[in-house]
């Protein structure tokens, strides 16, 4: 703040994140995210050295530089500092008030010249879970089985890597929609989950929550066969739950189809007897 009262060149700075958000808990790791609108956005951009003055870096990135600078009207600097603080400072120029935030979470720290809209008081509002439509939910279900093929596929191939991937950045996405929308339907839409699901521990049950935790397993054949059969089992509570308070229907076929595969024929070959198959008797 000292640094955009005294500089000609800062015309008005805001605030936003969590720092911002009522319902944020509170803790040494909040960023600070901060803007500045600025005159002479190309001299900020082309001279770096005025970050210097926020104080002794442990690293640096500045994710516009990284990428192809062409589309970008604005400028961000990421810093972490030596005790412990971290800044996100992004700069735009005074000429594009098209890239000023329109974010729920926006507190106006300072504006020489009044050129910021009247925001309201800052609010997690924007990043409540969203009500899903029907076909997103069904697309959710159908994708979650589906993508379960080609899990069973990669675990019994013992290929790791693929079968990890697939689970944890495909049907592990589809499981924390599910989840964040029952999130939603327990409390009217009107509560955020937060980034990645960060929240969780705090919005949902303690036993779903104990539950997905318990998804996140091991390389081996059988934690990777556990972790499938407690996703199937959460991700099926959740989904239930879901259709029930929105007035939609779950696809007990896909459902029912999948696990037989996936126990009868891709499990199966790895257990000779099919009473060691993890769940046998609850899925047969």
């Amino acid at each position: 703040m000292g640094f955009a009262e005294h500089d000609k060149r800062v015309r008005a700075v805001y605030m936003n994140g969590s720092r911002t958000n009522p319902n944020a808990p509170k803790d040494i790791f909040q960023d600070y995210d901060i803007v500045y609108v600025v005159r002479n956005f190309e001299e900020f951009k082309n001279d770096h050295s005025f970050i210097d003055h926020f104080g002794d870096r442990l690293m640096l990135q500045m994710p516009e530089a990284m990428r192809d600078p062409l589309g970008y009207g604005h400028f961000n600097w990421m810093m972490l500092f030596r005790d412990g603080n971290r800044l996100d400072l992004t700069l735009i120029p005074i000429e594009r008030p098209d890239l000023i935030a329109k974010d729920s979470l926006t507190e106006v720290l300072l504006d020489k010249d009044g050129i910021l809209p009247d925001f309201p008081p800052a609010n997690d509002g924007d990043y409540h879970v969203q009500k899903p439509s029907r076909l997103y939910y069904d697309s959710c279900c159908n994708n979650f089985f589906w993508c379960m093929q080609n899990v069973a596929k990669g675990i019994e191939r013992e290929e790791f890597p693929y079968a990890m991937q697939m689970f944890h950045t495909v049907v592990m996405q589809d499981l924390h929609d599910m989840l964040s929308w029952y999130i939603g339907c327990k409390n009217d839409f009107a509560v955020s989950a937060g980034k990645m699901g960060k929240y969780f521990g705090k919005t949902l049950p303690e036993e779903m929550y104990k539950a997905y935790l318990s998804c996140y397993g091991g390389a081996s054949k059988s934690e990777m066969w556990s972790s499938v059969f407690k996703a199937c089992d959460l991700f099926r509570k959740a989904a239930k739950a879901v259709a029930e308070d929105l007035g939609y229907s779950y696809n007990e076929s896909d459902d029912k189809n999948m696990m037989s595969y996936i126990t009868l024929i891709v499990a199966g070959a790895f257990y000779e007897d099919e009473k060691e198959i993890p769940f046998f008797n609850k899925n047969k």
